[in-house]
């Protein structure tokens, strides 16, 4: 077999706060095959968007640092390389689409000129070639009068507009990787659906692998290949998408999927929702992370962490007990 696109191993990072060292990651692993969509998912707090940031070396230093692991993206470890060795990867071969584009945007330069830039900047293309190629971009990502939104400020955009302008901006370098972090979040229902509807599209189109940060099971039930369920900062269970969906192996996991609404099922059936709240980061438990709100927890569970195990193929999860 090929070797994956990104090849995460133990990656793991933490921050200096006023009650000590928080590890926000802990020792999180798993691959991304070429065209493939994986989706991670986990409640809020449980590492999915710095785990992310650390991919693309974003973490900010201090108060954060990335303190193990590899990130192995088509071969090469991206920790070993230099800040402007890293600049060069970052929007070209790896793009990433962050949860709130009024924030990612730049207020003072329009839209097409900030589609443009990774253009004129990673590719060496004259600014009027760029700016064409924005309108080329602005035009495949669905939105209206193309030409005329080149000049556009990004508050003169609704939300769903905005985020059209990020994905655009993200496939300005037909990069290997695109990062979608919430990509939907501040976005009305109807509209989340064409995000996801347009962003699925286009990475096929271009054959970019894509990593969806979500914790709408319905999203990763839609669009993603596979999943990588994390807790605590900790991957817990990472499957097949139609494999996790109809075989949850891990405790964690079957209670997001016991809480979410389902249209197939007895519309009598109450929902159960996971008991207890979100471990501390700072005082994490010194077994697993979930015992604490797990009903099926033992002794062991509470003294020893658990490693992910095979448990199928392509399914691994991180558990002392069958349930």
């Amino acid at each position: 077999m090929a070797e994956p696109l990104l090849r995460v191993r133990d990656l793991t990072t933490r921050f200096r706060t006023e009650r000590g060292w928080v590890t926000a990651v802990d020792h999180v692993s798993f691959d991304v095959e070429v065209g493939e969509t994986v989706a991670i998912v986990g409640e809020s707090g449980s590492g999915k968007s710095v785990t992310a940031m650390s991919i693309l070396r974003l973490i900010p230093e201090p108060p954060g640092r990335i303190e193990g692991g590899e990130i192995l993206f088509a071969g090469q470890d991206l920790r070993k390389l230099s800040d402007a060795q890293m600049r060069a990867v970052r929007g070209n071969r790896i793009a990433m689409i962050f949860q709130e584009p009024m924030s990612s945007l730049n207020p003072a330069l329009t839209v097409g000129k900030q589609i443009a830039e990774p253009i004129n900047l990673h590719r060496g293309t004259p600014w009027k070639a760029a700016l064409k190629k924005a309108v080329e971009l602005i035009d495949r990502v669905r939105m209206p009068d193309a030409a005329s939104r080149v000049s556009a400020y990004p508050h003169q955009f609704s939300g769903g507009m905005r985020q059209r302008a990020m994905i655009a901006m993200a496939l300005a370098c037909e990069p290997q990787l695109i990062i979608a972090d919430e990509p939907t979040t501040a976005l009305d229902v109807t509209v989340q659906a064409q995000i996801l509807d347009l962003l699925q599209d286009l990475s096929r189109k271009a054959n970019s692998a894509l990593i969806l940060i979500t914790h709408d099971l319905g999203v990763v039930a839609r669009y993603a290949d596979r999943v990588v369920v994390m807790y605590g900062g900790r991957v817990v269970e990472t499957a097949p998408a139609r494999e996790l969906y109809a075989h949850p192996r891990h405790p964690y996991t079957m209670g997001l999927m016991a809480s979410v609404p389902r249209l197939d099922s007895d519309t009598t059936q109450r929902l159960v929702p996971i008991e207890g709240t979100p471990p501390d980061l700072s005082a994490m438990p010194p077994g697993c992370a979930f015992a604490p709100r797990c009903r099926h927890a033992t002794a062991r569970c509470h003294q020893e962490r658990p490693v992910l195990q095979e448990v199928g193929p392509r399914h691994q999860k991180a558990c002392f007990v069958d349930v």
